[in-house]
């Protein structure tokens, strides 16, 4: 297809909030907050999983890595976002876009296998007690992040390596708070309703399977945990409830966005989905795993106050 004019995009303008200035000021502070709180509470939990040794255990291990991943998933998008809000020219080059899709699907990809990961490892504890040390061994934990980040990068490039050398020549305008692949591949010069295909098929599959398989575990663990109704299972029902709060609220979305909320004929993206996907899911888990889990509070406490008694040493 011959290029329009001989004119080559080199950058992409994302549409953001249509609100007006107000809103967007009250959007910016809104954001920045949360954001903040973000990056503060996943690193507190990184902190405090690596300085306890308490928390050194196979749950907290996998935790770090998804506190990790949720702070990573949170700044490819919020901090260009939060500064686009107070800008009026709202625009990415070609290359940055590119990238903000790579690591999206990165991170959204070992974040979804780690969360399996985290579902076998209640499982163990669960239904498995007496062996729970001996089956979650430190092997196996580097394998479950080893796969976890083989199962993103796959899922990422999967989809970049027929992205990345398509021609952009004409319409550039992303109706998106950020760049993602069904809305910056429809912007091509060349028909992409193949590769479009292809990127729901995969999102969505990775999204689909990733559910039912947390659905599957969630539900046989659920009812063993109410067959043994002994309180030494009350620990692991209070970690079970809280995964199963951060697995339902982040995954099961999933599948209806890239399924259903963006239909083979119109990948229209809902920009609330968008900033919740973004902004307010990685900061779940913090919420979660500080205000629900004791353990994580009495190590943040002790911690802190440790802190303090070698401050005044000084």
């Amino acid at each position: 297809m011959d290029l329009k004019n001989g004119s080559v995009v080199t950058e992409f303008i994302l549409q953001g909030f249509s609100a007006g200035w107000e809103l967007q000021v009250v959007f910016f502070v809104t954001f920045s907050l949360i954001y903040g709180a973000t990056v503060l509470g996943n690193a507190l939990i990184m902190v405090t999983v690596t300085c306890s040794s308490t928390l050194h255990s196979p749950m907290y291990f996998l935790l770090r890595n998804l506190s990790f991943l949720d702070m990573c998933l949170s700044t490819v998008t919020t901090p260009k976002m939060i500064r686009d809000l107070l800008t009026e020219h709202k625009t990415i080059s070609i290359w940055g876009c590119m990238a903000q899709m790579f690591f999206m699907h990165l991170f959204g990809g070992a974040e979804m296998t780690l969360l399996i990961a985290m579902a076998f490892d209640r499982y163990v504890a669960v239904c498995k007690p007496l062996h729970y040390r001996k089956i979650m061994n430190h092997r196996l934990l580097n394998g479950f992040v080893i796969l976890s980040w083989k199962t993103g990068f796959i899922h990422t490039m999967s989809q970049m390596v027929l992205t990345v050398n398509l021609p952009f020549c004409g319409p550039r305008i992303v109706d998106n708070i950020f760049c993602d692949l069904p809305l910056v591949n429809k912007l091509a010069c060349v028909e992409t309703y193949t590769l479009e295909l292809f990127v729901i098929a995969d999102s969505g599959l990775l999204s689909l399977i990733c559910f039912l398989l947390l659905l599957v575990s969630y539900t046989v663990l659920l009812a063993t945990v109410q067959r043994r109704s002994s309180g030494g299972l009350s620990k692991a029902l209070s970690t079970l409830s809280a995964h199963i709060t951060v697995v339902m609220v982040t995954l099961f979305f999933g599948p209806c966005i890239f399924i259903y909320a963006w239909p083979f004929s119109s990948f229209s993206v809902d920009k609330f989905l968008s900033v919740f996907y973004s902004v307010i899911t990685p900061l779940l888990n913090p919420i979660i795993y500080t205000l629900r889990n004791q353990e994580m509070k009495a190590a943040m406490n002790r911690l802190r106050t440790q802190h303090v008694s070698s401050r005044k040493t000084f």
